[in-house]
């Protein structure tokens, strides 16, 4: 699974967030017995790092696979790059939910939202915004836009919203974000980024239930990345990217 994703793109990855109503501790002793308890679970995460609004706790930058967890002021933090099995993929996801809340004094109450975030990127030459109109609007009523002479793409960056059907509390985001070199502040080698983001509001009323949320999480959102992600924006983007380096 993870060997056709890295197929498809130069970087795969998953984040999750814990996201609470009141501020969480800043205090030294939860934060690093939380950091400690996490890498006991994984001794590759040995650097503890202060950017400007959080603390971090990371593997090195060159660890395959590469996972980290952040204490934000509303929000714990986690994700892994480039796993490369199903395993890698959602364990620093579950031991985040698991003792996070015990460590920094999380209760039901407090918690707003769980979140899951898929993230592809492609590396590609040229302007990102031509490549994702022609990949992604070709044929459509936009692509007769795109297709004037006297036009220029200069932004095309989807972003598609939706509920699952008959549920509530459950939202899912994607997302296509480009960076061309000719864009203010962007890199010459950045990539085209494609973004899944599940995001689940129901209440919790029992701490033992955020793994559960989580592996609910974890099966639609692979099931989604598989059955729409994959087929109709990653596999389109990638052909046009091969397509145009000839």
């Amino acid at each position: 699974m993870t060997t056709s994703y890295r197929a498809l793109c130069s970087d795969f990855y998953i984040n999750s967030k814990l996201s609470v109503r009141m501020e969480l501790p800043s205090n030294r002793e939860p934060i690093l017995d939380l950091f400690e308890r996490t890498r006991r679970s994984f001794p590759m995460m040995n650097a503890f790092r202060r950017y400007k609004d959080e603390l971090a706790l990371e593997s090195a930058p060159n660890a395959n696979p590469h996972r980290w967890m952040a204490i934000r002021g509303s929000s714990v933090r986690a994700g892994v790059v480039n796993p490369n099995n199903e395993e890698e993929m959602y364990s620093i996801h579950a031991t985040a939910c698991e003792v996070s809340p015990y460590y920094l004094s999380i209760s039901p109450l407090d918690l707003e939202s769980v979140e899951l975030l898929y993230g592809f990127d492609l590396s590609a030459k040229g302007n990102h915004d031509e490549i994702v109109a022609s990949a992604l609007l070709s044929g459509s009523p936009l692509a007769q836009l795109a297709d004037a002479n006297d036009l220029r793409v200069t932004e095309c960056q989807p972003v598609l919203g939706m509920t699952l059907a008959h549920e509530s509390g459950f939202e899912a985001h994607f997302e296509v974000k480009t960076r061309s070199s000719d864009k203010p502040n962007a890199g010459a080698d950045e990539p085209i980024s494609v973004y899944l983001t599940l995001r689940r509001y129901d209440p919790v009323t029992d701490l033992r239930d955020l793994t559960s949320r989580l592996s609910e999480l974890t099966e639609r959102g692979q099931s989604i990345v598989d059955e729409h992600l994959v087929p109709n924006l990653l596999v389109p983007l990638r052909d046009e990217i091969v397509t145009r380096s000839f």
